[in-house]
Formats: C-alpha cells, structure tokens, sequence
C-alpha cells in the first residue's frame, strides 16, 4: 500500500493554504513533515486523507488517480485542530464514546470504560480532556484512529503544539509505524533540528526518504510466501 502526494497545493479565498507539496508513504513508514505554524500543514493532512480537494497535483493510492473514496477509507486525521480534535470541555470516557461511535463500534458507557481499561487509562475516564497530559491524549486519540476498520495511514496533526517533548509522540507514531501503518506526523513549532529525522517540507517536491520502521503486511506476507517455498 503506497500513498503519494504529487505536488498537492490548496488555493483558499485570501491565497494560497498550501504551497506545492510531495510526499510519498507506504506501509511501516514514518515521515514527519514540518511546515510554519498556521493552516498549511493541516491542510496538507486533510488532502492526504481525501477531505479537501488539491487545487493543483495529485494524491494517489497504489498509483490509482481518482483515489479520494480510498483515501477516506484508509487515512485518518488524529487531532487536526478545528477539525477532528475532541472538545476540551469533555470528559476523556464521552470523546473516547465518540470515537468509537465513530468507528461503528459499540459505544456506550460500559463501552467506553473497558475500551479506556484496555489501554490502561481507565483512572482519567472523568478527566476533562483539555487536563490530560498531553503524552496520553495522543497515545490514546492515535490508538482509536488506528482501531478503525480498514485504517492503514494515519496521519497526526501537530502533536508538538502540545507538548515540546519530541519524543513522547515520536515513540508512539514509530510504535504504529512498527506495527505496519504508514505513519505521517505533521510539526510545527518544534524546531527542524530537533527532529529524530528529516523531515518533508511544506512547499517541497524534493523530500527525504521516510524512515522504514516495518516491512509493512504486505512485504512480510510475501517474505513469508518465500520462506515456505
């Protein structure tokens, strides 16, 4: 499974939200891709998962070009400001009820709870979420993305806006990576030179490899194959 972005750029009613971007991810990848603090890297996010429309380029799933039915099917958004990040207002079992509602999954109090106990946050449950430490709203928001039917990529929007602990959210993108998702993390005010990597660019065709972090399913199924043969 590989998505590709081709040059992407996003034209809004006062100019341009994103300049032309590349970025190309399969499974087991992990890029991070840092842009300005501001629309444009959000809405890098959002055309990668087919919820906005690139006024100019392509993304594609395995080279398919009218992808953008696939693309909502595959891709989700973690926390994109204004777009998919929970009220803060609410405790962390109702955003946990919503996600799963979300992902078609029983999703009722009881629901909620034993999901939280299973990822060992059921002592937050009545926690407002805007109070959660910030390691443990992305671990949790990135482990109910990654539980919906047919998700492969995720993409996470900005986790560094909440913390400037790089690698409390580093950990748990690679961890997803490992497991065989493509992961893309979005940043914005943590510096390039703190990155565990090199990061794409907003505004760039030209961009550094992801970092290969698993074979991805595909790749270990044919391995496998040739294993036994």
């Amino acid at each position: 499974m590989q998505v590709r972005a081709d040059r992407v750029s996003l034209q809004g009613p006062h100019g341009t939200l994103l300049p032309p971007t590349s970025l190309t991810v399969q499974a087991g990848d992990l890029a991070l891709v840092h842009g300005e603090p501001g629309v444009g890297v959000t809405a890098f996010g959002l055309a990668l998962a087919g919820r906005l429309k690139p006024s100019t380029g392509t993304v594609t799933v395995n080279h398919a070009a009218d992808a953008t039915g696939d693309l909502r099917k595959i891709v989700a958004v973690v926390d994109a400001p204004g777009v998919s990040e929970p009220d803060g207002a609410l405790t962390l079992r109702v955003v946990v009820g919503e996600e799963l509602a979300l992902a078609h999954r029983p999703a009722a109090k009881a629901d909620a709870e034993r999901w939280l106990s299973e990822h060992d946050a059921a002592a937050f449950a009545s926690t407002r979420f805007e109070n959660l430490e910030p390691a443990l709203r992305t671990r949790l928001l990135t482990a109910l993305a990654a539980g919906r039917e047919g998700v492969r990529v995720l993409v996470l929007d900005t986790p560094d806006r909440h913390t400037s602990d790089v690698g409390s959210w580093a950990r748990i993108a690679r961890e997803h990576a490992e497991r065989g998702l493509a992961v893309v993390v979005l940043t914005a005010t943590t510096p390039e030179s703190a990155l565990p990597h090199p990061p794409a660019r907003i505004g760039s065709a030209d961009q550094p490899e992801p970092q290969r972090c698993s074979p991805g399913p595909e790749t270990a199924e044919l391995s496998a194959e040739g294993d036994q043969a």
